[in-house]
């Protein structure tokens, strides 16, 4: 609005000079993004409102949000410094009169004829005299042309040194990462904190396996031990602030590494007492089996997926080889951001890169990187991928509404990296706050999720008919339990059992001969290995089709009273077939369960509806899905 003032022509060019209109600015930003775009719309108006004659008070302000409360004491710095004197100046008696002996000054007045004479803007106010003798009136109220007197306008990539910005280049010394109330907030969520910029913290997948009530989707998919497995990150800096993310964004942003930097082999260290801390206060909790209970004080395998950023640690790659010297098995996710360091890091037994979205723009609008090339970045990632020669992954966290639609982009990401595995998961809602604007409508269900990736497998296998180099994809396994299936190559996984020609898999790892493998590439980096030397077979539970829907038959399914499904089979519309009991519904009944459905297709339509909603949040509808969520108790 101040640049269309500026620019209408029917206003005069400077309409705020004659209000006598006195103004300052600060405005707050935060340099992890762009440090040339950090307090713009305080640089704007500041620009604006000046080159329409309101007069300024000191220079402009800039807060830093990424140098967590320094960005508070430059505020007061700033008002001190830029703002207070220039009101004491306006609003000092002294200054009003400029000579407090003098007769009729402020000073000396009753309060009546102070406020009818005095600092009040009365046209009887005196001002001071400038350094030259010159009244500042004459700067103020100049009824000379304005064309001759109009104020200067800087641009705004000059205006430099007239900005004061509240940075922590005041030491030298790299700050940590952490700021007390990040760390504060982390801890509430749960996060052990190791040193300046790591963390740990116990997966509830690791409880669940313990009391024998199921494993992950990587014990599914490739036989880890939850309980034996450690989440952890030797980094809670990410580069992106992804809509999904179920840290709530409690964490730290940046591009580059610019903080302390400690010990990698510190960080594991301290990662390994803390989890085995954690997993000895875990023996109290209800159903706990104590055999896997001792066990679980040997960590075996490491998720580097808990939060933030793991590959921007600039000592990641001895970090891993602290780990591999443990005999801990690496399970890497990286945002796709950092393609060097993808290309520089030693074999590790599995590598993720996340891949959110199948175009540049519902990568902005779902990952919100900082990075202006995020698409390029991802895009240079996945090429990497394929000269890795260990278990690359592509991980897809399917967002209804967001990130479902498409699914051709996906497919030409997933050719790109020519990935071993693609891991294809619904996102799991976390409730709302103020980082996110999801809901539960958003999370999808399990067949949808399966849908997508038969989609996905089509369009792949399109792709190969144009491009032969591009490996054949099939589906090897599902976790109905985490809403997760895994899509595998055919070459590197798969095999026909000679007696039954039935295609068998081998997703499941061989832990103790990857240990040995990871050792001698140690030892001798010349020394190569590839996917196929470390692979066992998967078993029957955990395939794709099977009915125990990935479950470990080992364990017990553990439902809440009052979270048993109402209906545990649907037909293709998504009418149930069976009860809650697994009973097969009669004729009549399915029937009246197809009306219903029926009524509430006439109410929102066929299909999906998405609709938008305040603060960007989509809403989905679909009367497929209308019996599915409902419950019974038990």
């Amino acid at each position: 609005a101040l640049q269309d003032l500026r620019h209408d022509w029917r206003v005069e060019k400077t309409p705020l000079r004659a209000t006598n209109l006195r103004f300052a600015a600060f405005g707050m930003g935060s340099s992890a993004y762009d440090e040339s775009t950090i307090g713009r719309p305080a640089k704007d108006a500041w620009q604006q409102l000046r080159s329409l004659g309101a007069k300024v008070m000191g220079k402009p302000g800039i807060g830093d949000d990424a140098v967590g409360k320094v960005a508070q004491v430059s505020f007061q710095n700033w008002m001190n410094r830029e703002v207070i004197p220039e009101l004491e100046k306006l609003y000092d008696p002294l200054t009003c009169c400029g000579d407090s002996n003098k007769e009729g000054c402020c000073q000396t007045k009753s309060d009546e004829e102070r406020n009818e004479s005095c600092c009040q803007g009365s046209s009887n106010m005196t001002y001071p005299k400038k350094e030259d003798g010159s009244n500042i009136e004459n700067e103020f109220f100049d009824d000379s042309d304005d064309e001759l007197h109009e104020p200067e306008v800087m641009d705004l990539e000059d205006m430099g040194e007239s900005i004061l910005v509240s940075t922590s280049q005041e030491s030298k010394e790299p700050r940590e990462m952490v700021t007390p109330s990040q760390a504060s907030a982390l801890k509430k969520e749960g996060y052990k904190l190791i040193g300046t910029h790591s963390a740990v913290k116990l997966c509830r997948w690791t409880k669940h396996q313990l009391r024998g009530r199921g494993g992950c989707y990587k014990h599914t998919f490739y036989g880890i031990t939850s309980y034996q497995c450690m989440e952890a990150t030797p980094s809670l800096a990410c580069a992106n602030k992804c809509v999904f993310c179920w840290r709530h964004h409690k964490n730290p942003v940046g591009k580059e590494w610019r903080w302390k930097t400690d010990d990698p082999y510190m960080i594991v260290d301290e990662a390994v007492k803390t989890h085995v801390k954690m997993i000895k206060e875990a023996k109290g909790i209800p159903g706990v089996k104590m055999d896997r209970w001792e066990e679980a004080h040997t960590v075996r395998h490491c998720a580097l997926s808990l939060v933030g950023e793991p590959i921007m640690y600039p000592r990641i790659d001895e970090f891993l080889g602290e780990l591999h010297s443990r005999r801990i098995s690496t399970f890497l996710v990286t945002n796709g951001q950092h393609p060097k360091a993808i290309s520089s890091i030693r074999p590790i037994t599995q590598l993720y890169v996340s891949v959110d979205a199948p175009t540049p723009e519902s990568l902005i609008a779902i990952d919100r990187p900082l990075f202006h090339d995020a698409w390029e970045r991802l895009q240079q990632s996945l090429s990497m991928l394929k000269d890795k020669g260990q278990r690359t992954v592509a991980r897809l966290t399917v967002v209804k509404g967001w990130n479902s639609d498409e699914v051709s982009g996906y497919a030409k990401l997933v050719a790109l990296g020519q990935v071993s595995l693609v891991e294809v998961k619904g996102v799991t809602f976390c409730g709302k706050s103020d980082a996110s604007n999801l809901n539960m409508s958003n999370t999808p269900w399990h067949h949808e999720v399966v849908d997508l990736v038969k989609t996905l497998k089509f369009e792949l296998e399109k792709l190969k008919k144009e491009d032969s180099s591009i490996p054949q994809y099939d589906i090897a396994c599902e976790h109905k339990h985490s809403v997760s299936v895994l899509l595998a190559r055919v070459d590197q996984f798969a095999y026909d059992d000679p007696e039954t020609g039935v295609r068998k898999w081998r997703t499941w790892i061989d832990y103790d001969k990857f240990q040995k493998l990871a050792a001698r590439n140690s030892e001798n980096p010349s020394f190569t290995f590839g996917v196929k030397d470390y692979i066992a077979d998967t078993p029957a539970w955990a395939l794709y089709g099977a009915k125990e829907e990935g479950f470990d038959p080992t364990d017990t399914r553990h439902r809440k009273k009052k979270k048993h499904p109402k209906y545990t089979r649907f037909d293709d519309n998504g009418v149930p077939t069976h009860d809650q009991n697994n009973q097969e519904l009669s004729l009549e009944e399915r029937a009246l369960l197809m009306k219903q459905m029926d009524i509430k297709r006439s109410e929102i339509g066929c299909g999906s509806t998405v609709t938008e909603l305040k603060g960007g949040e989509k809403q989905i509808q679909d009367a497929s899905l209308m019996f599915r969520g409902m419950v019974v108790t038990k």
